[in-house]
């Protein structure tokens, strides 16, 4: 949620920023409101798209997988899984709450507009013109619409009622209501975003400058003359098109006497491709994870590829293809319960690449962590390491990090890769965790693993790929 919250607010920045060195202060402001509108839809929507394939969960040349590691009793340790250690989360107040609570109360707010203007109607002399239903304000001088309703003041002169009116009437035909509303709605839902107060600004102008250009096509003189005639103080409803603003009017008449803007400024609008290319470029990498639609897909696959491991040639024993199969399994199901939950370190598989690597299905001699030189094949020496990186792991892991970042009750994974290089040192160390310091602490303890003696192949020393979980509940 906080990654997809950031990028929407970097993209309608960078949106922003475009709009306002290129495309303010042209005259093309039926395309400005186009663009307003495309682009703050397109900030929300773009951190879902993504155009390359899913990149493969599991890496061409299989790494050796250790197994599961528990953080808790860092005495009970096997090679296998054992019962979950819990932590107690008794964080009353957390981002996800205070998220809520404003929403909460910004559509309280956005409620209370919509009353106001409902009594307004309710209250107020009315009649209709047209399609239009005018809206007589008592003791006001304040002009402005909502939908096909168009509030005036009784106070306005008589000799401005039409061009104030045929203004009014222009947001009314050109439904600048529902723009408006959207960007009232992304207030509730992104209260805390600032950028979408200045998206509602710049489309509130744009409205403004569209009407006053068709409103002042056959007396610009009458009406400049309302404009800085009309000096009033109006009460600002954020989701209503008032015809008289102050701090608007200066721009609305520079506008209305700026020379139309040349077609061949057309162009600026193409400054927009290259910044989306960089954003569908950006959040096709950033998504790594395998999307499964329904349960019983995964199981199918899952079910299709344990039968492959167990039937087909491989110089794989039975045992070590079935403990691959439940590793993967197990690696599968953790990127789809953390889909779209999981900060930005990633692990794909091209992580371990190299001319170097050997995988553990051939290798000869697996690399020896300290301690276990005693021990006679692949199998047993992989048990060793399995139990002494648990071990060190479970001692050194700050298991109260995961209560102070605030996360969501419920099991949380970790995963680890990490290559034992050519010379016994600990190297390419990543982590995928549902938080970046999360994520931090994993790669710093692994990286702490002592040297070890290398892996052996052909007679000469070898890099060889690990990997290996972390797992962890937080209760309510």
């Amino acid at each position: 949620m906080v990654h997809y919250i950031l990028q929407t607010v970097v993209f309608q920045l960078l949106f922003l920023v475009v709009y306002d060195l290129f495309l303010k202060r042209e005259t093309f402001f039926n395309y400005n409101r186009i663009y307003l509108l495309s682009t703050a839809l397109l900030s929300l929507v773009l951190p879902f798209i993504q155009i390359e394939s899913v990149k493969s969960i599991v890496t061409q040349n299989y790494r050796i997988i250790l197994p599961e590691i528990i953080l808790g009793d860092a005495n009970n340790i096997s090679t296998t899984a054992i019962a979950i250690e819990t932590i107690d989360q008794s964080v009353y107040w957390s981002w996800s709450l205070i998220l809520y609570l404003g929403m909460c109360i910004a559509a309280l707010l956005f409620v209370y507009k919509i009353i106001q203007i409902i009594r307004l109607i309710i209250t107020s002399q009315r009649y209709k013109k047209g399609s239009l239903v005018i809206v007589r304000l008592a003791k006001s001088n304040a002009a402005f619409s909502f939908f096909n309703y168009v509030f005036l003041g009784e106070e306005i002169a008589e000799k401005d009622h039409e061009a104030i009116f045929k203004h009014e009437q222009i947001h009314v035909l050109q439904k600048h209501t529902l723009d408006l509303l959207f960007f009232e709605i992304l207030r509730v839902l992104f209260w805390f975003n600032p950028l979408i107060y200045w998206y509602q600004n710049r489309i509130a102008n744009v409205h403004e400058f569209i009407a006053d250009n068709k409103a002042s096509k056959n007396n610009n003189k009458k009406y400049y003359e309302n404009l800085l005639s009309q000096i009033f103080n109006v009460k600002q409803i954020s989701l209503v098109n008032p015809f008289f603003k102050q701090s608007l009017i200066k721009k609305r008449i520079i506008m209305l006497q700026k020379s139309k803007s040349k077609k061949r400024n057309l162009i600026k609008y193409t400054f927009l491709l290259p910044v989306l290319v960089c954003m569908l470029i950006y959040t096709s990498c950033s998504k790594e994870e395998a999307n499964v639609n329904t349960d019983q897909d995964f199981d199918q696959v899952v079910e299709k590829f344990r039968n492959q491991l167990q039937t087909e040639n491989s110089t794989l024993t039975k045992a070590e293809r079935l403990e691959l199969a439940e590793y993967i399994i197990d690696e599968f199901k953790a990127n789809v319960e953390d889909n779209g939950k999981t900060s930005s370190g990633s692990i794909s598989a091209s992580s371990f690449t190299s001319s170097d690597e050997v995988s553990f299905s051939v290798i000869e001699n697996v690399p020896v962590f300290p301690g276990c030189e005693g021990e006679v094949d692949n199998n047993e020496r992989k048990k060793c390491m399995a139990v002494q990186v648990n071990r060190f792991v479970s001692e050194n892991f700050n298991v109260g990090l995961a209560n102070d970042l605030g996360l969501e009750a419920g099991k949380h994974r970790i995963s680890v890769q990490f290559m034992v290089d050519k010379n016994g040192d600990v190297v390419h160390v990543k982590a995928r965790a549902p938080h970046p310091k999360l994520e931090e602490e994993a790669i710093r303890i692994v990286s702490l693993l002592p040297k070890m003696k290398p892996g052996m192949h052909l007679g000469k020393a070898v890099a060889v790929p690990y990997g290996f979980p972390i797992q962890f509940q937080i209760k309510e």
